[in-house]
């Protein structure tokens, strides 16, 4: 137990290995962004658009992360960005998709 009592004296604040990770910790950040936005702009028809592309993007911004990410914490944020860009990509889907109203 004595690993549960060390401080997190890292850089980053998603490392508890003891070193950095700026590029997991950005990706982290991108996907949970993109998330948020294609959850939140998914339940307005008219934003099909930005939901569809903002959810397809944070899939892969969140796949790619998953397989560098280093630590629990990293995985641990990388898999809420993905369920909302997930729920945000298909709902973006089932209300016009990726071009729909662009042909």
């Amino acid at each position: 137990m004595a690993q549960a009592l060390r401080p997190n004296t890292a850089g980053s604040l998603f490392a508890t290995d003891g070193r950095p990770h700026p590029l997991q910790d950005a990706l982290l950040a991108v996907t949970l962004v993109l998330g948020v936005t294609a959850f939140i702009t998914s339940f307005f028809h008219s934003l099909h658009l930005l939901s569809s592309w903002a959810g397809l993007v944070g899939i892969l911004t969140g796949a790619y992360g998953q397989w560098i990410s280093e630590t629990t914490r990293e995985r641990f944020g990388l898999i809420l960005g993905l369920g909302a860009s997930g729920v945000g990509f298909f709902i973006g889907m089932a209300n016009g998709g990726l071009f729909g109203g662009l042909w």
